[in-house]
C-alpha cells in the first residue's frame, strides 16, 4: 500500500466522487486525495449497513470506510494506494490507460493509433486485453466479443476488424452493467461444450505474453 499522507488524515473527509477507470476504482475525497484500488482476481468491495456481520473475515480487509449508516470494506485487493493529485497524474498504470470501453463513445481513432505501436504479428486476442491500447475489456468479454464478431483470437490484429470488436465489447459490457441476471456466456469457460450456433465443441488455449485462456468455436471463428 503506497500512502504519502498519514492514513488518519482521511478521518472527517467527504467522498466527492467514485470513478471506475477500466478495472481501477478511484474514490475521490475532499482535499484532493484519492483512494486507488485494483481488484485483479482476488479483491472485492462490499457495502454493509453499520453493525452488520461481514461476509469475509476481518483479517482480509485492506480498507474500511465508515460513512453514516454504511460501511464499505475492501477485501484482498492487491493494489491499495492513497494518491495526491500529482501522484495520480504520474501514475504509470493510470496515466497510460487507453480509451475506456465503459465510457462511450469510445475513441476508436485513439484505439487504432495506440494499436499501431504493436507489431503486426501481435494477435487480436492479446490486443483486446492490452490496457494501454483499449482499457476495460477483461477475458470474459474479450472471448465473447471475438465470438460475436466471428474472429479467431489468434488472428493478427491488422487482419481483424478492430473497430467492430471494440464496439461489440463496449455494447455487451454496458448492457451487463445494468442487468440484474447473471451473464450466460457463449464460449467463455465452456471448453468442450457445444457452440450455441453450430454445436461444434468449443476450444480453449492459454497463450500470450501475459497468458490468459482464450475460448472460441473453431467452426464459427476460423483462423484466416
Amino acid at each position: 500500500m503506497r500512502v504519502r499522507v498519514p492514513a488518519d488524515a482521511m478521518v472527517g473527509r467527504t467522498v466527492e466522487a467514485v470513478e471506475a477507470r477500466a478495472k481501477h476504482l478511484l474514490i475521490r475525497f475532499s482535499g484532493g486525495l484519492t483512494l486507488h484500488t485494483h481488484m485483479q482476481m482476488t479483491g472485492a468491495w462490499h457495502v454493509y449497513p453499520a453493525g452488520e456481520k461481514w461476509r469475509k473475515p476481518g483479517w482480509q480487509a485492506r480498507v474500511v470506510l465508515e460513512a453514516g449508516d454504511r460501511v464499505a470494506v475492501c477485501f484482498n485487493a492487491p493494489t491499495v494506494e492513497l494518491l495526491t493529485e500529482r501522484d495520480e497524474a504520474e501514475h504509470v498504470s493510470l496515466a497510460g490507460l487507453g480509451p475506456d470501453v465503459l465510457q462511450p463513445p469510445v475513441d476508436l481513432d485513439e484505439v487504432r493509433r495506440r494499436a499501431a505501436s504493436r507489431p503486426p504479428d501481435y494477435t487480436i486476442g492479446e490486443l483486446l486485453l492490452d490496457q494501454p491500447v483499449v482499457s476495460g475489456i477483461g477475458n470474459i468479454y474479450r472471448c465473447e466479443a471475438l465470438f460475436l464478431c466471428r474472429t479467431h483470437p489468434k488472428t493478427p490484429w491488422p487482419d481483424a476488424d478492430l473497430d467492430e470488436l471494440v464496439r461489440t465489447a463496449s455494447k455487451v459490457m454496458l448492457t451487463r452493467v445494468d442487468a440484474r441476471t447473471p451473464y450466460r456466456a457463449n464460449v467463455y469457460d465452456r471448453a468442450g461444450r457445444p457452440c450455441p450456433r453450430c454445436r461444434t465443441p468449443i476450444t480453449a488455449e492459454t497463450y500470450g505474453a501475459h497468458p490468459r485462456t482464450a475460448y472460441w468455436c473453431p467452426t464459427c471463428q476460423p483462423l484466416p
